[in-house]
């Protein structure tokens, strides 16, 4: 059978995108449909584009970055951003084709989860980086040294949440933010 790769890249039923160094050197249309951009300026364009602030962009890259090294693959759920400034829950999972140099060149995938997940409250970014820890089942603590915060600043940010989403314990706030309740 003579597979036509480009042409599964191009009708993959996920968002897939060809990096270097954090730039997007192909994507396929999946993608360009979820996020609302045209394949053509997308091509060349940051990572940056797809992210709701400078900081969550620039935060999760040095994350990502001995993660990708140690292990040569990255995944998690996120808050993207459209085209048209809207926000979104989106899974992200990728490899770094040199684990020595994991921004270099990687493959990534993209699944758009709001069905499932819609964003209901306005968030901060460091708000949407503790939602995302607390959807991994992160304590407090461990959230803390995932950031590079104190686990008090995170107890901070976990209390705003339940504010904004009206829950009266984590597992309720957990719950409403999967159901995006």
């Amino acid at each position: 059978m003579d597979a036509d790769y480009r042409l599964a890249f191009d009708l993959a039923p996920v968002g897939l995108c060809v990096s270097r160094n954090r730039a997007i050197v192909d994507c396929n249309q999946a993608l360009c449909e979820m996020f609302g951009w045209s394949r053509e300026l997308l091509v060349g364009q940051s990572f940056l584009v797809l992210y709701p602030s400078v900081d969550e962009y620039e935060r999760l890259g040095k994350r990502m970055a001995p993660i990708l090294n140690a292990k040569g693959r990255y995944a998690d759920d996120r808050i993207m951003k459209r085209a048209s400034g809207d926000v979104f829950w989106c899974h992200v999972s990728g490899r770094a084709l040199n684990r020595a140099a994991p921004h270099e060149a990687g493959i990534w995938s993209f699944e758009d989860l709001s069905a499932v997940r819609p964003v209901k409250a306005e968030l901060t970014a460091r708000e949407r980086e503790v939602a995302a820890r607390l959807l991994d089942g992160l304590t407090s603590k461990e959230i803390g040294k995932t950031l590079q915060i104190s686990h008090r600043t995170v107890e901070i940010y976990r209390a705003r949440l339940m504010r904004k989403y009206k829950a009266n314990t984590t597992a309720d706030l957990v719950h409403k933010l999967m159901a995006g309740a």
